[in-house]
């Protein structure tokens, strides 16, 4: 007999159920399918943690510290890196579900839209698992922590959504991502240079997502900065949208206005500053 979790949902939200309720990675990594309608989409759930299997139970950020990025030159430390990537998308995964399951009184553009990050992360969760295996590991092989979790679960609104997930964390990760796929081409891991340049192509296109309904969002008075830093949860802030080598080229690719870009330039970093934090990419 077919389980709950192994039957095809037939609706968005029993698909976004599957993905954070679900303990089984082939169950949260298992694409919607096509044209999944969106009805029947009950009550706001806000679930505190996504189920997970022991291997990949998750622990306090100090257990679970990433190299620096001077590691990806040792394959050992490397492959603790992409660990990391690979988690940071799966977070990604269930932090999209999450939404769809807290906000289902959302526009229904806006919730197709994030139906289609939800699937690119499920994507991106795959080929980094498929990387850890040809470098002879695999996800739950080390220790993982809900950082994402601990920062967006809970948010207000949609537009504290975006702001959180899509023009922070996915924002940081059009610095994060080409610096660390010039680090892999230096340490002559082409294969996994090469997923950094679809993961960077990608997070331009879910910042684009982030940056348009936060537009649609605010208020007509607020400036887009004023909209962004108002709704950040903290502890996030400016500095958490950049990496300490600032590309100006992926956020005008995005559309951001020439201002934002400016001040999110200016903003100060402070990744690395606590153990188990640094800066690592984030989706």
């Amino acid at each position: 007999m077919a389980t709950a979790a192994s039957r095809s949902p037939t609706t968005v939200r029993e698909f976004a159920l599957r993905v954070v309720t679900s303990p089984r990675l082939e169950d949260k990594l298992r694409p919607p399918p096509p044209d999944l309608p969106d009805t029947n989409r009950g009550p706001a759930l806000r679930l505190e943690r996504p189920a997970r299997t022991r291997d990949l139970r998750i622990v306090h950020v100090h257990e679970a510290r990433v190299p620096k990025i001077q590691g990806m030159l040792d394959p050992k430390q490397r492959v603790r890196i992409v660990h990391a990537f690979c988690h940071h998308e799966l977070q990604a995964a269930e932090l999209c579900a999450w939404a769809l399951l807290a906000f289902p009184d959302a526009p229904d553009a806006f919730r197709r839209g994030l139906v289609r990050v939800l699937v690119d992360e499920q994507i991106h969760t795959r080929l980094y698992m498929q990387r850890l295996e040809a470098m002879g590991a695999r996800l739950g092989d080390y220790p993982v922590s809900a950082y994402f979790w601990n920062k967006i679960g809970g948010v207000a609104s949609p537009a504290h959504f975006v702001a959180a997930l899509s023009l922070t964390f996915e924002n940081a990760n059009l610095d994060h991502a080409p610096t660390y796929a010039a680090w892999a081409r230096r340490a002559g891991d082409e294969p996994l240079a090469l997923l950094l340049d679809r993961i960077y192509a990608d997070e331009i296109h879910h910042v684009r997502f982030g940056w348009r309904w936060l537009a649609r969002f605010k208020d007509p008075h607020e400036s887009m900065w004023e909209a962004w830093t108002r709704r950040l949860p903290p502890p996030l802030h400016p500095g958490r949208a950049r990496g300490r080598e600032f590309r100006p080229e992926g956020r005008l690719a995005v559309g951001m206005d020439p201002e934002f870009v400016e001040r999110l330039a200016e903003a100060p970093v402070t990744l690395g500053r606590r153990r188990g934090e640094r800066g690592a990419p984030c989706d």
